[in-house]
C-alpha cells in the first residue's frame, strides 16, 4: 500500500486544520519537458499586510522494511529535485 493510500487524506485534514486550502491533488507540472507530480498543493490566506504563503506536499510513509535509509534518500532526491522544479517553474 502506498504513502498516498494510508496517509494522504489525514494530511489532507491537518492541512485543513491549520487553514491551508487545497488548490491541487496532485500538483501536476511540466518542467525542462519532465512531467512531476506532487501529491498536494495548498495555500494558506493570511493577513493583507503579508504575502500569499503557497506549499507543495509530498506524502512519504517509510513503510518499506526492506531498506529505511534507501527509502529516505530517495525522498531527499524527491526533495531536491520537486524544490528545483518549482523554482524554475516560478
Amino acid at each position: 500500500m502506498s504513502a498516498k493510500d494510508i496517509f494522504h487524506e489525514v494530511v489532507k485534514i491537518a492541512l485543513h486544520k491549520d487553514g491551508w486550502q487545497i488548490t491541487h491533488d496532485p500538483l501536476l507540472f511540466n518542467v525542462g519537458g519532465v512531467k512531476m507530480s506532487i501529491d498536494l498543493a495548498a495555500e494558506k490566506l493570511i493577513a493583507a499586510e503579508r504575502k500569499d504563503e503557497k506549499i507543495a506536499v509530498e506524502v512519504k510513509s517509510f513503510l518499506e522494511r526492506s531498506s529505511a535509509i534507501s527509502e529516505f534518500h530517495t525522498a531527499l532526491g524527491q526533495f531536491i529535485n520537486y524544490r528545483a522544479a518549482l523554482r524554475l517553474r516560478g
